[in-house]
């Protein structure tokens, strides 16, 4: 299967369909066996002590892995997240944005499982590990909705 949506689509999708939280991510790289998402850290993604918080790294784990699927099966706007694992590995250096690389490993036609690990950036070490299910709304599902 060819790409659906490439990293410019993805990113004008996000400021469209999700404008409240597009300014914080950006897809960075979309290819079909890996998407690069970045979380573009702000004041109100830290927690005391000035590390990223937990719900931030989450965050960025579902965006980025919605944003691979989307990357294959295009603009599915309903595709919701019905299962998710994080495991939260260390400490986030401070002052980074943090970036998520992102692989789907299984996409069937109302299911698709993804992974994602979440780097700061320049470092070699992950910070955490995520794996998401998404269900996927069937054609006639996603236009009656809209």
């Amino acid at each position: 299967m060819d790409m659906a949506m490439d990293a410019q689509a993805l990113n004008t999708f996000l400021a469209t369909d999700f404008a409240q939280v597009a300014s914080q991510y950006r897809v960075e790289s979309a290819a079909r066996d890996r998407l690069v998402a970045r979380l573009l850290v702000g004041d109100q993604h830290l927690r005391p002590g000035g590390t990223v918080s937990g719900p931030s790294i989450f965050a960025l784990a579902d965006v980025a892995i919605y944003c691979a699927i989307l990357s294959r099966i295009g603009p599915v706007a309903l595709a919701v997240t019905t299962n998710a694992s994080i495991d939260f590995m260390r400490k986030p250096e401070a002052g980074r944005d943090l970036l998520a690389e992102c692989r789907v490993l299984k996409l069937g036609r109302s299911l698709a499982v993804a992974e994602a690990l979440i780097f700061s950036e320049g470092a070699a070490q992950p910070v955490a590990r995520c794996s998401m299910t998404y269900s996927i709304p069937s054609k006639k599902q996603e236009n009656s909705a809209l």
